[in-house]
Protein backbone atom coordinates (compact mmCIF):
# COMPACT_ATOMS: atom_id res chain seq x y z
CA UNK A 1 0.00 0.00 0.00
CA UNK A 2 1.35 3.43 -0.95
CA UNK A 3 1.66 5.95 1.87
CA UNK A 4 -0.33 9.16 1.52
CA UNK A 5 0.50 10.45 5.00
CA UNK A 6 4.03 9.79 6.22
CA UNK A 7 6.52 11.14 8.76
CA UNK A 8 10.11 12.28 8.33
CA UNK A 9 12.33 13.39 11.22
CA UNK A 10 9.26 14.09 13.34
CA UNK A 11 7.43 16.08 10.66
CA UNK A 12 4.14 15.06 9.01
CA UNK A 13 3.94 15.02 5.21
CA UNK A 14 1.25 14.35 2.61
CA UNK A 15 2.01 12.53 -0.63
CA UNK A 16 -1.05 13.08 -2.86
CA UNK A 17 0.31 12.55 -6.38
CA UNK A 18 3.26 11.22 -8.35
CA UNK A 19 2.65 13.56 -11.28
CA UNK A 20 5.26 16.25 -11.94
CA UNK A 21 6.24 18.32 -15.00
CA UNK A 22 9.89 18.13 -13.93
CA UNK A 23 12.46 15.37 -13.79
CA UNK A 24 15.06 17.10 -11.63
CA UNK A 25 18.61 15.82 -11.77
CA UNK A 26 18.80 15.72 -7.96
CA UNK A 27 15.24 14.57 -7.21
CA UNK A 28 14.97 12.45 -4.09
CA UNK A 29 12.63 10.12 -6.00
CA UNK A 30 15.68 8.73 -7.79
CA UNK A 31 17.19 7.55 -4.49
CA UNK A 32 14.54 5.00 -3.53
CA UNK A 33 10.88 4.07 -3.20
CA UNK A 34 10.33 6.06 0.00
CA UNK A 35 11.77 8.44 2.58
CA UNK A 36 11.36 8.79 6.33
CA UNK A 37 8.93 6.32 7.91
CA UNK A 38 7.08 5.71 4.65
CA UNK A 39 7.27 2.23 3.17
CA UNK A 40 6.35 3.23 -0.38
CA UNK A 41 5.54 6.57 -2.01
CA UNK A 42 4.91 5.41 -5.58
CA UNK A 43 1.25 5.02 -6.55
CA UNK A 44 0.00 2.22 -8.78
CA UNK A 45 -2.99 4.49 -9.39
CA UNK A 46 -3.33 8.17 -8.56
CA UNK A 47 -5.45 8.59 -5.40
CA UNK A 48 -8.83 10.27 -5.53
CA UNK A 49 -10.01 12.67 -2.83
CA UNK A 50 -11.89 9.98 -0.91
CA UNK A 51 -8.73 7.92 -0.56
CA UNK A 52 -6.78 10.98 0.55
CA UNK A 53 -9.42 11.90 3.13
CA UNK A 54 -9.40 8.36 4.50
CA UNK A 55 -5.62 8.55 4.96
CA UNK A 56 -6.07 11.85 6.78
CA UNK A 57 -8.74 10.36 9.04
CA UNK A 58 -6.59 7.32 9.78
CA UNK A 59 -3.66 9.49 10.87
CA UNK A 60 -5.58 11.75 13.32
CA UNK A 61 -4.60 15.27 12.36
CA UNK A 62 -6.44 16.68 15.37
CA UNK A 63 -3.18 16.38 17.35
CA UNK A 64 -0.78 17.57 14.63
CA UNK A 65 0.59 21.13 14.88
CA UNK A 66 1.98 21.35 11.34
CA UNK A 67 2.03 19.37 8.10
CA UNK A 68 3.64 19.65 4.69
CA UNK A 69 2.25 18.75 1.28
CA UNK A 70 5.34 17.20 -0.28
CA UNK A 71 5.64 13.69 -1.65
CA UNK A 72 6.87 11.90 -4.76
CA UNK A 73 5.17 14.37 -7.09
CA UNK A 74 4.27 18.04 -7.48
CA UNK A 75 1.23 18.69 -5.24
CA UNK A 76 -0.26 21.31 -7.58
CA UNK A 77 -0.39 18.65 -10.32
CA UNK A 78 -3.40 17.35 -8.35
CA UNK A 79 -4.73 20.86 -7.75
CA UNK A 80 -8.34 20.14 -6.85
CA UNK A 81 -7.34 17.33 -4.49
CA UNK A 82 -4.68 19.58 -2.97
CA UNK A 83 -7.16 22.34 -2.23
CA UNK A 84 -9.87 20.02 -0.94
CA UNK A 85 -7.57 17.93 1.26
CA UNK A 86 -5.91 21.02 2.75
CA UNK A 87 -9.32 22.48 3.58
CA UNK A 88 -10.35 19.13 5.05
CA UNK A 89 -7.37 19.09 7.39
CA UNK A 90 -8.13 22.68 8.44
CA UNK A 91 -11.74 21.66 9.18
CA UNK A 92 -10.44 18.94 11.49
CA UNK A 93 -7.81 21.14 13.13
CA UNK A 94 -8.17 24.90 12.46
CA UNK A 95 -4.93 25.61 14.34
CA UNK A 96 -2.71 23.40 12.20
CA UNK A 97 -0.04 25.15 10.14
CA UNK A 98 0.10 23.89 6.56
CA UNK A 99 3.08 24.27 4.24
CA UNK A 100 3.19 23.68 0.51
CA UNK A 101 6.44 22.53 -1.06
CA UNK A 102 6.16 23.25 -4.78
CA UNK A 103 8.14 23.73 -7.97
CA UNK A 104 6.20 26.96 -8.55
CA UNK A 105 4.82 25.87 -11.93
CA UNK A 106 1.21 25.60 -10.80
CA UNK A 107 -0.03 28.33 -13.15
CA UNK A 108 1.44 26.51 -16.15
CA UNK A 109 0.21 23.14 -14.97
CA UNK A 110 -3.33 24.32 -14.28
CA UNK A 111 -3.51 27.01 -16.99
CA UNK A 112 -4.80 29.64 -14.59
CA UNK A 113 -3.53 31.92 -11.79
CA UNK A 114 -3.31 29.89 -8.58
CA UNK A 115 -1.02 31.81 -6.22
CA UNK A 116 -3.76 33.77 -4.45
CA UNK A 117 -5.91 30.74 -3.62
CA UNK A 118 -2.92 28.71 -2.46
CA UNK A 119 -1.55 31.58 -0.38
CA UNK A 120 -4.85 32.06 1.40
CA UNK A 121 -5.00 28.36 2.31
CA UNK A 122 -1.38 27.58 3.19
CA UNK A 123 0.46 29.23 6.08
CA UNK A 124 3.79 28.93 4.29
CA UNK A 125 4.93 28.16 0.76
CA UNK A 126 8.35 26.84 -0.25
CA UNK A 127 9.23 27.19 -3.93
CA UNK A 128 12.13 25.41 -5.65
CA UNK A 129 14.30 28.00 -7.40
CA UNK A 130 16.98 25.47 -8.38
CA UNK A 131 19.11 27.78 -10.55
CA UNK A 132 19.82 31.45 -11.40
CA UNK A 133 18.92 31.50 -15.11
CA UNK A 134 16.25 30.02 -17.35
CA UNK A 135 18.84 27.92 -19.18
CA UNK A 136 20.34 26.46 -16.01
CA UNK A 137 16.89 25.97 -14.49
CA UNK A 138 15.77 23.98 -17.54
CA UNK A 139 18.94 21.89 -17.49
CA UNK A 140 18.58 21.02 -13.79
CA UNK A 141 14.82 20.48 -13.69
CA UNK A 142 14.37 18.96 -17.17
CA UNK A 143 10.84 20.38 -17.17
CA UNK A 144 8.28 20.10 -19.97
CA UNK A 145 7.89 23.88 -20.31
CA UNK A 146 11.38 24.63 -21.63
CA UNK A 147 12.00 28.35 -21.98
CA UNK A 148 8.83 29.25 -20.06
CA UNK A 149 9.15 27.60 -16.67
CA UNK A 150 11.71 29.88 -15.01
CA UNK A 151 9.82 33.12 -15.62
CA UNK A 152 6.51 31.47 -14.67
CA UNK A 153 8.02 30.24 -11.41
CA UNK A 154 9.32 33.72 -10.54
CA UNK A 155 5.94 35.29 -11.34
CA UNK A 156 4.19 32.70 -9.18
CA UNK A 157 6.59 33.49 -6.32
CA UNK A 158 5.95 37.23 -6.53
CA UNK A 159 2.21 36.60 -6.48
CA UNK A 160 2.54 34.33 -3.44
CA UNK A 161 4.52 37.02 -1.62
CA UNK A 162 1.58 39.41 -2.13
CA UNK A 163 -0.82 37.15 -0.24
CA UNK A 164 1.25 34.92 2.05
CA UNK A 165 3.49 36.15 4.86
CA UNK A 166 5.84 33.17 4.77
CA UNK A 167 7.27 32.42 1.33
CA UNK A 168 10.73 31.02 0.71
CA UNK A 169 12.69 29.90 -2.33
CA UNK A 170 15.16 27.06 -2.16
CA UNK A 171 18.16 25.68 -3.98
CA UNK A 172 19.85 22.34 -3.41
CA UNK A 173 23.49 22.40 -2.31
CA UNK A 174 24.66 20.61 -5.46
CA UNK A 175 25.00 23.86 -7.46
CA UNK A 176 28.12 26.06 -7.42
CA UNK A 177 28.66 28.75 -4.81
CA UNK A 178 28.50 31.35 -7.57
CA UNK A 179 25.11 30.10 -8.77
CA UNK A 180 23.95 29.87 -5.17
CA UNK A 181 24.76 33.55 -4.62
CA UNK A 182 23.06 34.57 -7.87
CA UNK A 183 20.04 32.52 -6.85
CA UNK A 184 19.95 34.25 -3.49
CA UNK A 185 19.86 37.64 -5.21
CA UNK A 186 17.03 36.54 -7.50
CA UNK A 187 15.10 35.21 -4.54
CA UNK A 188 15.47 38.45 -2.61
CA UNK A 189 14.22 40.40 -5.64
CA UNK A 190 10.90 38.55 -5.36
CA UNK A 191 10.48 39.37 -1.67
CA UNK A 192 10.80 35.74 -0.60
CA UNK A 193 13.28 34.30 1.90
CA UNK A 194 16.19 32.18 0.69
CA UNK A 195 17.08 28.69 1.94
CA UNK A 196 19.66 26.11 0.89
CA UNK A 197 18.47 22.49 1.03
CA UNK A 198 20.74 19.52 1.71
CA UNK A 199 20.86 16.89 -1.04
CA UNK A 200 22.20 14.27 1.36
CA UNK A 201 19.44 14.80 3.90
CA UNK A 202 16.77 15.11 1.25
CA UNK A 203 15.44 18.27 2.89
Amino acid sequence: MTDIVYTLEGGVYLNITNKCPCNCAFCIRSKGDAVGEAKRLWFDEEPDIDRIKKAIDDFDFSKVSSAVFCGYGEPTSAYNNLIESARYIKSINPDIKLRLNTNGLSDLINKKPTAKELSELFDSISISLNGPTSEKYDKITRNIYKGKAFDAMLHFTRECVKYCNNVCMTVVDVISKEDMEKSRQICESTGARFRVRSFERGR
